[in-house]
């Protein structure tokens, strides 16, 4: 998307309507100017937001009213985005966007590592990051009525957001959710990262380490040797597979 200046927001989006409700949004950067036109962009959006200019700030913001999502600076004074990231992560369920002033693969990957559900590079555009928001909490709504899904000991309710494997619940972040969910619904099917960034993420682009860094995470969760995984398949030169009645592949990225 078009890059926009930081500070200008007279573009923003519309608001959703005084009569909607407001989802919460915790701004952490240390930056004042990216959180005053972040901010704008989202109160534009229709969100509730509050700001916290470093790791601390954002932790007791976070007690006082716990936010629906997280839009979280990597690089912070005393505390970085990722240590807050591990703390919040800690006390409950919340989707965080992690923001990085850097393009360096390794730190967007320890962001997604530690349970980063998306990320956005600086400089970006305002309105990609409200889409990217607006995205990452429509999945986090219940599904109304949609069925629980399960195969090979695994359980999900996509309604409660809660799943199980072998009777034992299963901390798994909203694209690690979505992710297993996806493959639930589709066994034996091979994607390509491509495919799974489109159906998952919901982007037609995007960096696709995100998709083999949630892979690896969720493989962690489900297998009972990741480095040999028998659910997750990697299907080579194409994408990933799931096949709840597959023996244990080889070792695997």
């Amino acid at each position: 998307m078009e890059q926009q200046p930081y500070e200008q927001a007279a573009d923003a989006p519309a608001s959703r309507g005084a009569g909607a409700t407001r989802p919460r949004v915790l701004v952490v950067d240390d930056d004042p100017t990216v959180a005053e036109v972040v901010a704008g962009y989202l109160d534009r959006a229709g969100y509730l937001v509050d700001r916290a200019g470093d790791g601390p700030s954002a932790l007791a913001g976070a007690t006082a009213h716990w936010p629906d999502l997280v839009v979280l600076d990597l690089m912070l004074p005393g505390m970085d985005g990722l240590e807050v990231c591990r703390r919040l992560r800690g006390r409950g369920p919340v989707p965080v966007i992690m923001l990085t002033a850097r393009g360096d693969e390794d730190d967007r990957i320890l962001g997604l590592e530690v349970g980063a559900d998306d990320y956005v590079t600086k400089p970006f555009s305002p309105r990609e990051l409200v889409l990217r928001v607006e995205s990452v909490l429509r999945r986090t709504r219940p599904r109304v009525g949609a069925r629980s899904l399960g195969a090979a000991g695994l359980t999900l309710d996509p309604a409660a957001r809660r799943a199980t494997r072998d009777g034992a619940e299963l901390a798994l972040t909203l694209r690690e959710f979505d992710l297993l969910a996806f493959f639930l619904r589709h066994p034996g099917r091979a994607f390509s990262r491509e495919d799974l960034m489109r159906e998952v993420w919901g982007w037609d682009f995007g960096d696709l380490s995100t998709v083999t860094v949630h892979v690896r995470r969720l493989r962690n969760k489900v297998e009972d040797d990741p480095a040999r995984p028998r659910l997750i398949q990697t299907v080579w030169g194409v994408g990933y597979r799931f096949d709840p009645a597959a023996p244990a592949g080889p070792g695997e990225e």
